[in-house]
């Protein structure tokens, strides 16, 4: 970013592809580092393991960043309300290694917490005024790294092990050259931005030190590996300038020299891409599909949460209750209950966006020329059945997720009728408290920094 920002490019269509690749990049680097630890102190790898480590990551953070968006900008905003940069810097530099610190204790990469806690932060108005504020840290941790990288780079090693690093750094090359120009060229940009793009991502970043030092703490690879991948790493960073200036002229080159009927053969590729596009109405029922899904994958990951948090905190909520109730089921029923109750305007948001789409669909699938006078009871019965079928799949999840809580039947029943009561008598009220969730949501999203700051 930073080369890319001093050439002036920064704004160019390919380099928001690299900015996107490499978040991609990060996020699946986090979830190598969590199954990397896994594999170093079992020896081995379980699809079981793997799929719940992902599923974990994956549901910390998307609760993590729905949380951190509706909280952290208008704590912020509260805070610059009394116009003191010190107290300013002091919170958001609190929030920033307050939130890693969460993160470390719950076993996963600091990095994880950074990337999140950058992410939500950027949401916020006062990003400005936070840039400027934090600037002068950052150059200062920066300064820090480099000498650090610098400290870490041995000349003996350099000199010992100059042909592997050498090979290493061919490989990093040319490797991410080819794989990120050829997946670019595939998703359907033309031969100039996918080499542009090959060519700025041919480096491997920090997340490489952390897995190579992860590694050598885990006493599962040798002591050499780390300088030589932080010798890598820094010939390839000190490359990418360079790659970057030469990519127009290489693909200029590259295009003169390849055969005119290879040429029309990726000329018709790109056409067919762009005629799977969807068009017109079945572009913007694509469009909505597509927000109704991530809604209700955003309200599932947060009922999944509250229960999790919820058998988590089970044992010092039973300690609390004890006082008032001795009987270990029915603490567990009150904590269910009360999990269950917290997850109710999600729930409630879940079925209604479930039931849209359940419309949406039975509209696209059911025509009147082929069910004929049956078409609205069919299209009715579509609409009701797939999420009810939903709900109650949704609940056996639940149920699995929450066993460490799971009171009895004859408690977990009476719960359920309770929760059901309780949702038809309060069915709106749970409605506009989603609503004012969720709106809340996009208008931090929406949101525009403010440049006054």
């Amino acid at each position: 970013v930073k080369a890319l920002t001093e050439l002036k490019m920064k704004e160019e269509k390919f380099a928001q592809l690299i900015f996107g690749i490499l978040i991609i990049e990060d996020i699946l680097a986090i979830g190598m580092i969590a199954l990397l630890s896994g594999i170093a102190a079992t020896g081995s790898v379980n699809a079981i393991d793997v799929a719940g480590t992902v599923g974990r990551l994956l549901l910390f953070m998307i609760v993590a960043l729905v949380l951190g968006i509706l909280i952290v900008p208008r704590l912020l905003a509260y805070v610059a309300q009394f116009r003191n940069k010190e107290v300013f810097l002091v919170t958001v530099l609190g929030l920033c290694f307050g939130f890693c610190l969460l993160v470390m204790k719950l076993n996963y990469s600091v990095a994880l917490g950074a990337f999140i806690i950058g992410a939500v932060m950027a949401e916020s108005r006062h990003l400005p005024q936070i840039e400027r504020l934090i600037e002068p840290i950052r150059d200062m941790f920066s300064a820090i790294f480099f000498v650090a990288i610098g400290l870490l780079v041995n000349p003996t090693v350099l000199v010992k092990y100059w042909l592997p690093i050498l090979v290493i750094t061919i490989a990093v090359v040319l490797g991410k050259l080819v794989s990120c120009g050829i997946a670019t060229f595939l998703s359907g940009h033309n031969g100039r931005t996918s080499m542009r793009v090959g060519m700025g991502l041919a480096q491997i970043g920090e997340f490489s030190f952390i897995i190579a030092a992860l590694g050598v703490s885990l006493k599962v690879t040798s002591d050499f590996l780390y300088p030589t991948v932080v010798a890598v790493s820094v010939m390839t960073t000190l490359l990418t300038p360079y790659l970057i200036k030469l990519a127009d002229p290489l693909s200029a080159r590259l295009a003169k020299s390849i055969p005119v009927k290879l040429s029309a053969v990726f000329g018709m590729y790109s056409t067919w891409l762009e005629s799977l596009q969807p068009q017109g109405d079945r572009a913007e029922l694509s469009k909505i599909i597509r927000r109704i899904l991530l809604q209700v994958t955003v309200n599932l990951a947060m009922v999944a949460a509250i229960f999790i948090i919820s058998g988590y905190f089970s044992d010092t909520l039973g300690s609390a209750m004890s006082a008032w109730i001795a009987d270990l089921q029915i603490q567990k029923a009150v904590v269910w209950g009360g999990a269950l109750l917290i997850s109710l305007p999600f729930l409630i948001a879940t079925y209604r966006k479930l039931q849209a789409l359940s419309m949406l669909l039975a509209e696209m699938a059911v025509r009147p020329e082929h069910a004929g006078l049956h078409t609205y009871a069919v299209r009715r019965v579509i609409a009701e059945v797939i999420p009810a079928l939903s709900i109650i799949g949704i609940m056996l999840l639940i149920v699995i997720l929450s066993s460490r809580i799971l009171p009895t039947t004859n408690l977990l029943i009476l719960v359920l009728i309770a929760a059901a009561g309780l949702a038809f008598l309060l069915w709106q009220r749970f409605v506009k408290l989603h609503s004012k969730l969720q709106i809340a949501l996009f208008e931090t999203l929406d949101e525009q920094p403010d440049e006054k700051h």
